[in-house]
């Protein structure tokens, strides 16, 4: 997955350019389509910076094994982002989980 798969599988089942985010809470990795967009004039990254974060995001998802995982779950979802209410989306990292979730 590129930043413009990521970027097209939003466009494709919103309709806009949602911002994502990594969260990791009580150990489980979450990425959250959160509720601002690129389309809208108070978005705080240019376009440029919007679709070099995504390629960042979908490194990640590359590396984890998360890419399908995030495809199905996006597909099956009836869930929208909303003001206040992001969509998350959990990543299983399996047994490699402890690369991945060393404390800072």
């Amino acid at each position: 997955m590129t930043g413009d798969d990521l970027h097209q599988l939003l466009l494709t089942k919103w309709g806009h350019s949602y911002d994502v985010q990594l969260r990791r809470v009580q150990g489980k990795v979450f990425l959250q389509i959160m509720w601002k967009y690129l389309e809208q004039a108070s978005f705080p990254m240019t376009e440029a910076e919007y679709l070099a974060h995504l390629e960042e995001i979908a490194g990640y998802l590359n590396a984890w094994g998360g890419v399908e995982q995030v495809e199905s779950f996006v597909e099956q979802t009836k869930e929208r982002p909303r003001l206040g209410k992001a969509v998350s989306i959990p990543i299983d990292l399996g047994e490699r989980a402890s690369e991945w979730m060393l404390e800072k």
